[in-house]
C-alpha cells in the first residue's frame, strides 16, 4: 500500500520530508519514540539538579510514556475496530456501511479502499438483483403464452391446427432467443469466446449480414402475424462501403454479432418504411475499420448515452410513429459492446442530425515498428 497523502498529491508535486509523509503511521511512531526519549532525558536532568532519587524519575517517565503510548495506540486501533465492523457487515451481505475517511495516513488510504470495495460490491449486488428480476420478467411472458396455448389444446378448447402451433412455436423461439443471448453474454464475460481474426472483404461480408437480417425478419414476421410483435419488414436496409474494395482484420463471427444486433435495434426504433444505413470506412491503422449504423427513429437523449450498452437497458425513448413495444431483452447492445471490447475496439453513440448513430471502431492489425 502506498503512503497515504503521497497517493493524493497531484502530479509534479515534490515528496515531503524526503518521501516520508508527516501524517503517516511511521512518522507518528517515530515521534512517539522521540518524545519518550525527551521526557526521560528531561526528567533525568531535573533529577540531577534537584537531587531527586532515580527511582522516582523512572516511575514518572514510565507513566508519561505509557499515557502518550495509550493515546497514540487508541488513535490507531479505533479506526481498525471500525474497519473490522464494516468488513464483517460486508461479509454478511450488508453493503451499505462505510468507513469514515477523515485520516491522512495509511489507515485513511485503507478506509478509501474498503469504501471503494463496498461500492463495487453494492453495485454488483444491485446488478445481480436486477438481472434476476429482468430475466424472470422476460421468461414469464413467453412461458405464460406457451402454457396457455398448450392448456387450451389439452382441454379441447382449441385444436392443434397450424395456426395454434405457429403461436406456440413463436413463444418457443422467443424463449430460445433469450437463452441464446444470455449464454452469449455469459461466454463473453468469462472470456471463453476465442477470437478467430482474419482478413476479409467488407462489402460482400456486410452484404451477407444485411441479407440474412432481411430473411430472418421475413420469417419472424410470418410467424408473428397479428401478434403485435416488434418484427418489422417495412424498414429498408442500405449498405454504404467506401472504398468498395475495403478490407478489415477481425473475427467475422463476432463482428456479425455486433452488426446484427445494431441492425435489429435500429429497425425496432425506425418509423414505418424507414431506412437503416450501415456505413463502413477505413480506419487509421492498417486493416482497421470504422462502422456506423444509422436509423431515422426518435434518437437517444444525450443524458442516456452512457447507459445504452448496459444489460437489460431498453431506454426510455418511445418507439417512433407507434412502432409499439418490442418485447426485447435489452441484451443485444450489451453483447455488441462486449464483442467490440474483445477486439480492443470502441463502440458508442455519436452525434447525429436525425435518429440514432452508433459508431464502432475496430483496431485491425497492430502497428509494426520499422
Amino acid at each position: 500500500m502506498s503512503g497515504g497523502p503521497a497517493a493524493r498529491r497531484g502530479p509534479g508535486e515534490p515528496e515531503p520530508w524526503g518521501g516520508v509523509s508527516p501524517f503517516s503511521i511511521k512518522t507518528k511512531l517515530g515521534a512517539l519514540v522521540v518524545i519518550a526519549v525527551l521526557i526521560t532525558t528531561g526528567l533525568s536532568v531535573i533529577a540531577v539538579h534537584t537531587k531527586t532519587e532515580l527511582r522516582f524519575i523512572t516511575v514518572f517517565s514510565m507513566i508519561a510514556t505509557l499515557l502518550i503510548t495509550q493515546f497514540v495506540a487508541h488513535s490507531l486501533t479505533a479506526p481498525l475496530d471500525e474497519m473490522t465492523a464494516v468488513a464483517r457487515s460486508i461479509s454478511q451481505g450488508d453493503y451499505t456501511r462505510r468507513v469514515q475517511e477523515n485520516r491522512r495516513d495509511e489507515l485513511g488510504d485503507l478506509a478509501v479502499t474498503i469504501n471503494a470495495m463496498a461500492d463495487e460490491l453494492e453495485a454488483q449486488d444491485r446488478q445481480r438483483k436486477e438481472l434476476v428480476a429482468n430475466v424472470s420478467h422476460e421468461l414469464r411472458t413467453p412461458i405464460a403464452g406457451l402454457r396457455a396455448v398448450l392448456e387450451n389444446i389439452v382441454d379441447g378448447v382449441t385444436q392443434a391446427d397450424p395456426e395454434t402451433m405457429r403461436t406456440a412455436l413463436k413463444q418457443t423461439e422467443r424463449l430460445g432467443r433469450l437463452v441464446e443471448t444470455l449464454l452469449d453474454l455469459s461466454r463473453l464475460d468469462n472470456g471463453v469466446v476465442p477470437l478467430k481474426q482474419r482478413r476479409f472483404e467488407v462489402w460482400p461480408y456486410l452484404s451477407g449480414v444485411l441479407k440474412e437480417a432481411n430473411m430472418v425478419a421475413s420469417v419472424r414476421a410470418g410467424i408473428a402475424t397479428g401478434s403485435g410483435s416488434h418484427t418489422r419488414t417495412d424498414v429498408h436496409l442500405h449498405l454504404d462501403v467506401s472504398p468498395p474494395e475495403l478490407t478489415a482484420h477481425a473475427d467475422p463471427e463476432r463482428i456479425h454479432q455486433v452488426v446484427a444486433n445494431l441492425i435489429d435495434n435500429a429497425v425496432k426504433h425506425s418509423p414505418p418504411h424507414g431506412r437503416v444505413t450501415v456505413k463502413a470506412r477505413r480506419g487509421v491503422l492498417p486493416e482497421s475499420l470504422e462502422l456506423e449504423v444509422l436509423d431515422e427513429g426518435p434518437g437517444i437523449p444525450k443524458s442516456e448515452w452512457h447507459r445504452v450498452f448496459e444489460r437489460f437497458n431498453r431506454g426510455s425513448a418511445k418507439r417512433a410513429h407507434g412502432a409499439g413495444s418490442d418485447g426485447g431483452t435489452g441484451l443485444g447492445l450489451a453483447i455488441a459492446r462486449w464483442a467490440v471490447d474483445l477486439h480492443g475496439g470502441r463502440i458508442g453513440v455519436a452525434e447525429s442530425e436525425r435518429g440514432c448513430r452508433i459508431l464502432v471502431t475496430l483496431p485491425g492489425l497492430p502497428s509494426v515498428p520499422s
